[in-house]
């Protein structure tokens, strides 16, 4: 699936209006990007870090700790394996190429 990403709270990794790839169901690792669904907002995706694994599930960060409107699992805790869509596998826009 395609993800466009919103927001700055994973800067200097991913820029609002980049794209992205994602594979929906693949298996997760703790320093992957994700995509998961917002607990408050089922209907909200989410693009995070996957920190670590617990009992409960995936805890999801922020890159950038200090962006407005960030929500993690600092906010909501960890997630469980059914709310993550799937592992980001790139970013296709923009491309970083250059000409010569």
């Amino acid at each position: 699936m395609r993800v466009r990403v919103e927001g700055e709270s994973m800067l200097p990794v991913l820029r609002p209006g980049d794209w992205l790839w994602v594979r929906r169901g693949a298996t997760v690792r703790p320093g992957d990007l994700v995509v998961a669904r917002l607990p408050s907002d089922p209907a909200t995706l989410i693009v995070k870090r996957a920190a670590w694994r617990d009992g409960d599930g995936w805890w999801l960060e922020s890159e950038n700790q200090r962006a407005a409107g960030r929500r993690d699992s600092w906010d909501f805790g960890a997630l469980p394996p059914p709310a993550i869509v799937g592992r980001v596998v790139l970013r296709y826009w923009p491309t970083f190429w250059r000409a010569r």
